[in-house]
């Protein structure tokens, strides 16, 4: 299996960025440990460990919006992961929206700039 620098990052945590296969388009950053890199390699399907819940996450656990793993890319450092998914659902965000970087920093105030793809409170059962 092929092993990511993990030593580099004092909590043993690295970056993976989140892009669509074909758009290219950046969906979400979330971190990774070992482990998540171990079952997603497994899967498929893209893992994460969850900052602020401490544990790891399986990406669309709860929503159904699973990334398919499509092409991996890692930096020179090894360090450092995309992540070229297939999103199922239509968005990686757990707001709702297709992407996390939905949001564009204009006069120095922060304004949506995409649509929301689904209703969070319906699928989470509790406000986003």
């Amino acid at each position: 299996m092929t092993s990511l620098n993990f030593q580099k990052s004092p909590d043993g945590l690295l970056p993976a960025v989140a892009q669509d296969w074909q758009s290219k388009e950046v969906l979400m950053l979330a971190y990774i440990n070992e482990t998540a890199w171990e079952r997603t390699l497994a899967t498929g399907k893209a893992h994460y460990w969850s900052r602020s819940r401490n544990s790891l996450w399986l990406k669309g656990e709860s929503s159904g919006h699973v990334q398919l793993i499509r092409e991996i890319l890692v930096d020179c450092d090894e360090d450092t992961v995309i992540y070229l998914v297939e999103q199922l659902g239509g968005a990686a965000c757990h707001t709702g929206h297709r992407s996390c970087f939905y949001r564009r920093l204009q006069d120095d105030e922060l304004v949506a700039i995409g649509e929301k793809v689904f209703d969070p409170e319906t699928v989470y059962g509790r406000k986003k």
